[in-house]
């Protein structure tokens, strides 16, 4: 039977697992925590998993690969650099792996990370028909080269550089290029083109394959913007070991029970989607809906420190909010609230307006149009007379906003808004709620629109999705 290839995508953190097969064989490279949704193909299709691989030590979610591999017996194989607490089988370059009637080859593929590893994919006649990438080469860009310290960056984007014409001189033009990063990852350094390639694709289109390496790592430099915060706690975690996790129903909290949590310090997330919350959300909660990138933007705020209780009428709403979580380490939440918001405690409502409301706005003393993008965005376009101020930099620097005046917030669709009208609330701001996506302020004719030369990349993990649908 020929190999096949199936893509196991979480489009909310922009990363993609893979499971190749021969019809009886299977390989699993870079699953994530949740490895049911893994076990379920390889039930359904009547596989037996031989090798669990990782390319790397995932700075941007917990890996659920030590677990499956322990779970079925199975290899698992990581790189020979790597010093990790746990059994495993290492690799080192070119070496080769069999599994049934195929086989992977190790190759060292530094720049996401010093250790990192590609597997090729070879067939029964040890032919290559695909590369699983991880975080070296994307499609159309490369990963990161600064999560490991913006002091190691040039050194590591210069080796992105050096792995890149490896790979285009190793392998054929036809050889598919099977990336774990790049579909809104923040892993990735600069924006990714379309869900699949090959070599000759690269060749085409990679910046790595296209600029001299000096020039490919100025510029990657230059692209880069901040990244989630909870990147910190996901290395140490993969690097120990993750254990198994509890997708269990949480524990159901009375109303009393979320109050007294709040007034003890715990963050109480609203996980309905920004149009529920804003006609009416419990005071001083955040509201992180269930709909975009939840994990991203709740992980890069939240200190894990804390704890967190969840809240929704819809239980199914936090069945997926605890799946999305311990893909970031956040494992059992003190509990959760079903039920209607309104009989928790007192309610406030959200103003919404428009961008075609946002001229008058900015002529309005008693208002400021606050924008909370990331800086690389905010270069490449913005509202000429407004504020900026990155929705991961907020709280830290609310000092800066006027108390006396309205904060209109915008952001790129509207998910990061809503997440800062609940910090402006928390600390007694009125926030308003700019509820279009960025596009719609494009057509207003009153704003003026300032743009620069930037590319905003990675975009948010629910962009890539929306686009690409």
């Amino acid at each position: 039977m020929a190999l096949r290839i199936i893509n196991v995508d979480t489009p909310t953190l922009g990363d993609r697992g893979y499971i190749a097969h021969d019809g009886k064989d299977a390989l699993v490279v870079d699953p994530q925590r949740d490895i049911d949704r893994f076990e379920k193909i390889l039930n359904e299709k009547g596989l037996k998993l031989n090798t669990v691989v990782e390319t790397h030590m995932h700075n941007d979610y917990v890996s659920g690969g030590l677990v499956l591999a322990r779970k079925h017996d199975a290899h698992y194989i990581t790189s020979s650099e790597d010093s990790v607490g746990f059994e495993r089988v290492p690799a080192s370059d070119l070496e080769e792996f069999t599994i049934g009637s195929f086989a992977i080859r190790s190759l060292k593929t530094p720049g996401h990370t010093f250790t990192h590893l590609s597997y090729i994919l070879l067939n029964e006649q040890s032919e290559a028909e695909g590369i699983f990438t991880g975080g070296s080469v994307l499609h159309g860009s490369t990963g990161r080269p600064d999560l490991l310290g913006i002091d190691k960056a040039p050194i590591l984007a210069g080796l992105q550089h050096d792995t890149a014409h490896r790979i285009a001189e190793m392998l054929g033009e036809n050889v598919s290029i099977l990336p774990t990063h790049g579909f809104g990852s923040f892993c990735a350094a600069t924006p990714t083109s379309g869900d699949s390639s090959f070599v000759s694709d690269e060749k085409k289109n990679n910046p790595a394959l296209l600029l001299d390496r000096e020039r490919f790592i100025t510029e990657t430099l230059a692209g880069l913007d901040a990244f989630p915060a909870y990147y910190q706690y996901m290395g140490p975690a993969n690097y120990a070991g993750a254990g198994p996790i509890d997708l269990s129903e949480l524990k159901r909290i009375s109303s009393d029970e979320v109050i007294k949590k709040m007034n003890a310090g715990a963050w109480i997330i609203d996980i309905r989607n920004r149009n529920r919350s804003a006609e009416g959300h419990l005071k001083n909660s955040f509201n992180f809906g269930i709909d975009g990138s939840f994990a991203t933007y709740l992980g890069w705020l939240f200190p894990y420190e804390k704890e967190l209780v969840l809240i929704s009428d819809s239980s199914a709403e936090i069945a997926v909010a605890q799946r999305e979580l311990v893909r970031i380490a956040i494992d059992r939440p003190f509990g959760a609230y079903v039920g209607k918001i309104s009989e928790i405690g007192d309610t406030v409502t959200t103003r919404q307006v428009n961008f075609s409301d946002v001229p008058e706005a900015l002529k309005n003393e008693a208002v400021l149009v606050l924008d909370v993008r990331r800086i690389i965005e905010r270069r490449t376009s913005h509202i000429a007379g407004t504020t900026h101020i990155p929705l991961h930099e907020l709280a830290a620097r609310i000092g800066e906003l006027p108390t006396e005046r309205e904060i209109w917030v915008h952001c790129g669709g509207a998910y990061r808004a809503s997440a800062a009208i609940g910090i402006l609330e928390r600390l007694q701001l009125k926030g308003v709620l700019i509820n279009e996506p960025y596009e719609a302020a494009l057509k207003v004719s009153a704003l003026q629109i300032i743009t620069g030369d930037n590319q905003a990349g990675p975009v948010a993990p629910s962009v890539a999705k929306q686009k690409s649908k």
